[in-house]
């Protein structure tokens, strides 16, 4: 009964927060640890077990936070992401580790990287605060999608430092043991996500559809976590596999209902670890002081130092990053895109094969047309992408929001209360910097992100022109691929009869009418014949979001559209499968 209570409590201080801090324009996360550290000060001590954080939210937080990644964006920033999801979070560890050895009496190298690893990576849940900032979405991609993935660096090197504090430290076993983890990962990740969503699609009732759907994480993370490899990163990659297959094998009615059931639970989920926080902070205070025999400057010198450390690490390797990607939207790169496009030209003119070196035939006419195709999609992909960079540029501004927007928040929380007693002797105090790190990071950076933007003048993009040029245009590509599918063969009931070529004719004449007005036909006619036009305009959609022609959100909202018009038709028919 008092689990409950608390649970009820819980929730409903979430949702008061929520609501308080959109009106307030103060971040969420903050107010929740504020009111976390008061309740604590009137209850006894607070202890939640780390396997609750990492088993229990964790994964279904990373993998709703997955499920909204922009795709064809992170494709396009994948080699800068994992740089700074691996190769910042390896220099950071060891920068810290530096650091604490300094710093920190009878502390060993090995347990000082183990705290540097778990201060490195960034948080999926602090990044959300920037969100709503108008910030480019390049930049929020990549931020998110280093939070995503930087989980597995972190881990894979507390695990091998906590064991090197013990047995030895051993570099190519701390490769191979990053290599296997995420590489295990991976594949159950993407055979957890493909699984699902066939079997979604068998499983027609909508209720059980959804329970369906929430053990979706946690299936991926248990036997990967068995496995050796990173639970954390097998959650996300079956998220980013759920979200690439929904257009084509889930209902629109499915995919509205994950958006909001998602939402839902990524607000709680995310809301609860930031209310834990704040309750558990005293009594880490207060266990410190009791078991060291110090005060709180110390600590709070430490955390200080680390966090100027991590910023100053993460300022020159975003520095460098951001100066390298300006070479992909220079001019070379869109010459050489036209040298292959002309001679992709001049091989279909002159009928030469494909493949070089010397041939046992003639390639087919079929298999060259195919590999011809292959080759024009790809430099058409890599005309999207150059426009992409060029529209998107990452200059010093962005760097600035780069640095200053990643912040440590639940994986620093989670990964420090791992630490056991029997391997770390000084385990209270390096819990306690971390908790004082997470927490100084989402007071300092997460109250001044808002006003460092604004002294940019970086300019939102939310009511940006481009975007609703881009929805139009997108828009007029789609009624094409409805009207294409008119003036062929036709669109078939799905009995598999054919439609009255009239009726055909009718709606191509005029597709936007209200069907209700043409009394030459009934109204099920009508309304299935636009179900069907809205299933070839859906799959002309999941062709267009693998050529990279339009952004995720363009691409997006034309799906969120087309699934509450058939939504809308099938209530309005009684269809109610």
């Amino acid at each position: 009964m008092e689990a409950i209570s608390i649970l009820i409590a819980g929730i409903a201080v979430i949702t008061l927060s929520t609501v308080l801090a959109r009106r307030l324009g103060v971040a969420g996360p903050l107010i929740l640890v504020a009111v976390g550290l008061a309740v604590s000060l009137f209850v006894a001590p607070v202890k939640v077990e780390p396997e609750i954080i990492l088993v229990g939210i964790l994964p279904p937080l990373l993998y709703a936070a997955a499920v909204r990644l922009p795709a064809v964006e992170f494709r396009r920033d994948a080699l800068p992401i994992t740089g700074l999801a691996v190769v910042l979070v390896v220099i950071s560890s060891l920068a810290l580790g530096g650091l604490f050895v300094l710093t920190i009496p009878g502390i060993t190298f090995p347990i000082a990287v183990a705290l540097g690893a778990i201060l490195s990576p960034t948080d999926a849940v602090a990044t959300s605060i920037i969100k709503k900032l108008g910030i480019s979405p390049r930049v929020v991609t990549m931020l998110e999608g280093e939070s995503l993935l930087n989980d597995a660096t972190a881990l894979v090197l507390l695990r091998s430092a906590v064991v090197a504090a013990a047995a030895g430290f051993s570099f190519w076993g701390t490769v191979r043991a990053f290599a296997w983890g995420v590489l295990v990962a991976v594949v159950i990740g993407v055979l957890v996500g493909w699984i699902s969503l066939r079997v979604r699609r068998w499983v027609k009732e909508p209720a059980a559809n959804t329970a369906l759907g929430f053990i979706i994480p946690f299936v991926a993370y248990l036997p990967t976590e068995h496995l050796g490899g990173s639970g954390l990163v097998a959650a996300v990659a079956a998220g980013i596999t759920m979200a690439q297959g929904s257009t084509r094998w889930l209902t629109p009615e499915q995919r509205i209902s994950d958006r909001l059931n998602w939402r839902t639970v990524e607000l709680v989920l995310e809301g609860g670890v930031f209310l834990i926080m704040g309750l558990e902070l005293r009594d880490i205070v207060v266990a410190n002081a009791r078991n060291e025999g110090g005060g709180l400057l110390h600590p709070v010198l430490l955390a200080a130092a680390a966090l100027g450390v991590v910023l100053a690490v993460r300022a020159v390797y975003v520095s460098g990053l951001v100066a390298l990607l300006a070479r992909r939207a220079r001019g070379e790169r869109f010459e050489r895109l036209k040298s292959i496009s002309a001679r992709l030209d001049q091989i279909e003119s002159s009928g030469e094969a494909l493949s070089r070196g010397p041939q046992r035939g003639a390639q087919a006419p079929e298999r060259r047309e195919r590999r011809l195709a292959e080759f024009r999609a790809r430099v058409a992909r890599g005309f999207n992408d150059f426009d992409y960079y060029q529209g998107s540029p990452l200059g010093w501004k962005q760097s600035v929001v780069i640095v200053w927007a990643g912040m440590r928040g639940v994986v620093t929380l989670a990964a420090a209360q791992t630490l056991t007693a029997e391997d770390t002797p000084l385990r209270d105090l390096l819990v306690l910097i971390a908790f004082l790190v997470a927490l100084m990071s989402l007071l300092l950076q997460g109250l001044t992100v808002p006003l460092v933007v604004k002294w940019l003048r970086i300019p939102a993009v939310v009511d940006d022109p481009a975007v609703a040029e881009e929805r139009d245009r997108l828009d007029e590509e789609l009624n094409e691929a409805a009207r294409a599918l008119l003036a062929g063969p036709g669109p078939r009931r799905p009995d598999g009869t054919p439609f009255d070529p009239d009726l055909l004719h009718r709606i191509g004449a005029r597709m936007a009418a209200p069907p209700a007005e043409d009394s030459s036909y009934t109204r099920d006619d009508m309304y299935t014949l636009r179900v069907a036009l809205i299933d070839a305009m859906r799959a002309r959609l999941d062709e267009l979001s693998h050529e990279g022609s339009y952004s995720t959100a363009a691409l997006r909202h034309a799906l969120t559209q087309l699934d509450a018009e058939q939504v809308s038709l099938q209530l309005r028919t009684g269809d109610e499968e």
